[in-house]
């Protein structure tokens, strides 16, 4: 088809994967990483799920002023100083390091043995996730599936991490897990009481052991014994993204003030211009959001995501 040209005046335009089947908004915990980024920042941004790469051949990346910017740490550094944001400006200097060692460790590390689980050993339930249309999706899928396949299973081996068995694989992704888990403790985000960059990063990648490896050894750790982060996952998914619904959401998590209403989600758009300070209402009317309401006005505070009655509702199981 023929190209749109877009105007990146003034305007965050923000390249992805197209939207994955099962109502996660990417099965690429970078692509994830960088939007929810974007809503943490309270940035608006015009979202294009085009599939097209970057120059140098990477995904996510952006557009602003007609300035091409790949890789999530260079577009965050790119935004810092274009627009004035920082999410890390009540972080110290120790804390700041500490941000920045946890980042390389879930993006160098903990990255490519959530990968393997994707794209080798759950390949058959990823496929299924995987969105292509048209005659012959199903072989493209099949096609575009093995293809990534390879090139993880190569990627890996030049890492270093793809030459253990796929049994010290899994023990090196607990230890990370642990230390995440270990490192958040009772906490509300990462570094403390206020989301900050790391959060994007650590919620990129485990939100895909969440909802996207259905059965596999990182969803049972992280729903299991891990509970710690499953409630993370859920925190930021409410709070940063009221429109993603997930078929397992249930009464547990909805607040008291929760009404009908607020269980209607809007479908996650590959072609969309988001905005999360600011919504409109039928009549075009101004709608003025707070970081700790969604997009109903309703409240989404901590105690809507409940730890103890979580365990107890898993033992139930």
């Amino acid at each position: 088809r023929k190209e749109e040209e877009l105007d990146s005046k003034d305007a965050i335009i923000l390249h992805q994967f197209s939207r994955p089947r099962n109502g996660v908004p990417s099965l690429s915990p970078f692509c994830l990483k960088m939007e929810t980024y974007l809503r943490m920042a309270d940035l608006p941004y015009q979202n294009y799920c085009d599939g097209k790469l970057s120059p140098q051949g990477k995904m996510p990346w952006i557009e602003y002023n007609h300035k091409k910017v790949s890789g999530t740490e260079f577009i965050i550094d790119f935004l810092e100083e274009k627009l004035g944001v920082n999410l890390n400006k009540h972080l110290g200097p120790h804390e700041r390091a500490v941000s920045r060692a946890v980042t390389k460790m879930v993006e160098e590390h903990l990255y490519w043995t959530l990968a393997y689980c994707q794209w080798v050993e759950n390949l058959h339930e990823t496929q299924k996730m995987v969105s292509l249309f048209g005659p012959f999706s199903d072989l493209l899928k099949w096609i575009f599936c093995h293809l990534t396949k390879g090139i993880v299973k190569r990627e890996m081996y030049g890492h270093g991490i793809g030459r253990f068995s796929e049994e010290e694989m899994y023990t090196l992704m607990e230890k990370d897990m642990r230390t995440l888990a270990g490192l958040l403790g009772d906490k509300k985000y990462i570094m403390g009481s206020t989301v900050s960059t790391v959060d994007a990063t650590v919620f990129g990648h485990l939100a895909q052991a969440m909802w996207t490896l259905p059965g596999t050894r990182p969803e049972r750790l992280i729903k299991g014994e891990l509970i710690n982060l499953a409630m993370y996952c859920e925190r930021i998914r409410r709070k940063f993204w009221p429109e993603w619904h997930h078929d397992d959401d249930n009464t547990l998590y909805e607040s008291e003030e929760s009404s009908e209403a607020s269980k209607t989600y809007s479908p996650l758009q590959d072609f969309s211009f988001y905005s999360r300070t600011e919504t409109f209402d039928e009549e075009g009317n101004s709608i003025s959001q707070t970081p700790d309401t969604d997009y109903t006005g309703h409240s989404l505070f901590d105690s809507d995501v409940d730890m103890d009655e979580y365990r107890d509702h898993e033992q139930c199981k």
